[in-house]
């Protein structure tokens, strides 16, 4: 094999990111989700917790190919191309949340300001945006320091985020109403500009847990280098080097949860630990089965369509909704959500299997408009 090789093992591990993203965006009803399609009330973990720092894990595998080659074109264009994705994809991001601009007040459509009141107001952060922060920060690190200090630095920034939520709070740091990075959020970003879904404003892709979310980014760098520079005629030397360092991961993520309990909405460190492990240990499992075994089929294709334009079909899959729910059709109908309307929502058995069925028929919708796009070769680069 060459040196360099694209693995297509990433590629499918980033669009199976993507469409879990897409998955549980989009329930026919928030009211009716199974279990494992929810995210954890508090401490804790689900499958859905793993699917955003999953996908920031690819994030940094991707560098691993992009880095070395901005590193030979010099700081000029690598300043660049950083700092005009990560502009980018931040405004998409934001976008989002404040799209589209207007909303039904009875039988017309009203403005949405920026700040509705002293409580209420557009989102400034989101799940883009922290990929964008997380994007560009983990990019300066890598290409300025050495793979061994980039190691260490990630690290450090397991540690001292957990310093500043400790001492922060030292009487109750873990909890919602105790967790430091709450009084940050309120203070720089204003209350109006906070998620309000748990019932107070906190925001789970807020600053302060934004330390966190840079190393598991260079996790995911390092991991992607080491896949790079690993002699490609061994392949099997590969995986089991991969399996290793999951391992490592877990125990080390398990052990630091007895103190810093795992939590994805303050983003833990030890929550990056155990997701960089489970993270490495699927990709170790992948490269074994796609690239060893050459087991590719159906299911390595569905999902590499979704790698192919990753952000660009996330933020269609939070566009088009949005869109759709401005043309009312009755009784709450829309042209988004008639299909459960009138058909999934009187499949038999529990409430929560047509809601199910609904999001699977948005992967599917999503997944032909991402296959008909790499089908004209049509790739929108942020």
């Amino acid at each position: 094999m060459k040196a360099k090789k694209r693995y297509l093992s990433l590629d499918v591990f980033r669009g199976a990111a993507v469409c879990l993203m897409i998955l549980v965006n989009n329930p026919g009803s928030w009211g009716h989700i199974f279990a494992p399609l929810r995210h954890a009330s508090w401490h804790g973990l689900t499958p859905t917790d793993l699917v955003f720092p999953f996908f920031l894990f690819a994030v940094g595998n991707a560098m691993a190919f992009v880095i070395p080659r901005a590193i030979e074109k010099g700081p000029r264009s690598f300043w660049t191309k950083v700092l005009w994705r990560s502009f980018m994809i931040f405004m998409i991001g934001l976008f989002l949340n404040w799209y589209p601009f207007v909303r039904w007040s009875g039988d017309s459509l009203s403005w949405i300001p920026w700040v509705t009141n002293e409580t209420s107001g557009v989102r400034i952060f989101g799940v883009l945006q922290r990929i964008a922060v997380g994007y560009f920060l983990a990019s300066v690190l890598v290409f300025y320091f050495s793979l061994r200090t980039v190691a260490r630095i990630a690290g450090a920034l397991l540690l001292l985020y957990w310093g500043i939520v400790y001492f922060g709070n030292p009487e109750d740091p873990y909890s919602l109403e105790g967790f430091i990075g709450n009084d940050i959020d309120k203070f720089i970003l204003g209350i109006p500009h906070l998620y309000k879904g748990e019932g107070v404003p906190f925001d789970p892709e807020g600053l302060l847990s934004t330390i966190p979310v840079v190393a598991q980014v260079l996790f995911g760098y390092l991991i992607g280098t080491a896949i790079t520079r690993q002699d490609q005629t061994r392949p099997h030397i590969l995986t089991t080097k991969l399996f290793v360092r999951a391992v490592a991961f877990l125990i080390i993520g398990y052990c630091w949860s007895l103190t810093f309990p795992v939590n994805k909405k303050i983003w833990t460190s030890s929550f990056v630990l155990v997701t960089t492990g489970l993270a490495t240990a699927l990709i170790a499992y992948m490269i074994y089965f796609i690239e060893i075994k050459e087991q590719k089929g159906f299911v390595t294709r569905f999902f590499e369509v979704f790698g192919k334009n990753p952000l660009f079909i996330f933020a269609l899959s939070a566009f088009l909704p949005k869109t759709a729910r401005l043309i009312p059709l009755g009784d709450g109908v829309t042209p988004w959500n008639f299909l459960y309307k009138k058909g999934f929502i009187h499949a038999p058995g529990p409430p929560e299997i047509g809601s199910f069925l609904f999001a699977l028929s948005v992967i599917l919708f999503m997944w032909l408009i991402a296959w008909w796009m790499d089908r004209k070769k049509i790739y929108i680069k942020v």
